[in-house]
């Protein structure tokens, strides 16, 4: 009897430590970009799903015939993201701590027409563009960020006008907390 009970109790145990629980993506990922300077919190909806919010700058360049300009404008930015490969990373041995991963997103974007700092003025007041896009995000170190995506969006502007637009996002940056 005793030598059931014992192998009773080594089985109870062996199993619970080889039981994995599935990754996951973590919660309440506050973190500050410097690339496009803004802030930006993911938050954790499913075991591999997050929707992610960014208030920020956009940098926008032109240089014509009429001269050139510059200007700096506000962004905010929505993002429901699925991490697809945190079990294929995790058993390849890679980090998937804060979210370092791939993911497919519908992104959403909208940007002002006035800058905040420079002389380039859009006609309209605010434009925006929305669409599905892949991305990665990658945590290294002591908080370091990179996140990358790209895609294609229909956008659209103040006055009902519509067009194709690629979105491509690069941010750099830290997370401030979790």
């Amino acid at each position: 009897m005793k030598k059931l009970l014992l192998l009773g109790f080594c089985f109870l145990t062996f199993s619970s430590i080889n039981a994995q629980n599935p990754p996951s993506v973590e919660d309440g990922l506050f973190s500050v970009n410097i690339l496009t300077p803004g802030l930006e919190y993911e938050y954790g909806l499913t075991n591999s799903s997050t929707l992610d919010l960014s208030l920020g700058s956009g940098f926008a360049y032109r240089k014509g015939t009429f001269g050139e300009g510059f200007g700096v404008y506000p962004v905010f930015g929505l993002q429901y993201r699925y991490y697809y490969n945190l079990n294929k990373r995790l058993e390849k041995g890679k980090n998937i701590s804060n979210n370092s991963s791939n993911y497919i997103a519908l992104s959403g974007t909208v940007q002002g027409g006035k800058p905040i700092i420079g002389d380039l003025e859009f006609t309209e007041g605010y434009f925006g563009v929305i669409g599905p896009v892949w991305g990665l995000q990658r945590y290294f170190g002591a908080g370091f960020k990179l996140d990358l995506n790209l895609g294609a969006g229909y956008g659209f502007n103040e006055s009902g006008g519509s067009f194709f637009s690629p979105i491509i996002g690069l941010k750099l940056g830290w997370r401030i907390s979790n």
